[in-house]
């Protein structure tokens, strides 16, 4: 399982710096977001994958903690993807902002700072 994950977050972060080096402004987001889910996924998997385990022990007769996940990456990870969906939301209103001002979604054709 663990080798799967790292394959999954091998890809998202080659595709992720693969979609940030376009010239094109919304792949830029797109390869932004791909970046943070890469890393979300790569939080998750240090937090330790175990299978029927739940995060959260109840009672007290008898704490093994080596058979249970660290919830800590799991609130880390909740986090995270609050603030990524806010930086998202930013980044469309600004990509909006740009292509009326500049008419081009081309960081090419955005040579000026002044529009």
């Amino acid at each position: 399982m663990e080798i799967l994950l790292a394959l999954t977050i091998a890809v998202l972060y080659g595709t992720g710096l693969y979609m940030m080096l376009r010239r094109s402004i919304v792949k830029i987001i797109v390869g932004l977001s791909l970046l943070g889910h890469a890393t979300n996924l790569f939080i998750f998997t240090l937090g330790g994958i175990k299978r029927g385990q739940p995060a959260l022990i109840m009672g007290t007769e008898h704490l093994d903690l080596a058979h249970s996940a660290d919830p800590l990456p799991q609130a880390l990870i909740l986090t995270s993807i609050v603030i990524g969906f806010g930086v998202q939301a930013f980044a469309v209103v600004l990509i909006h902002r740009v292509y009326k001002s500049a008419g081009s979604g081309d960081l090419n054709d955005l040579r000026f700072t002044d529009l």
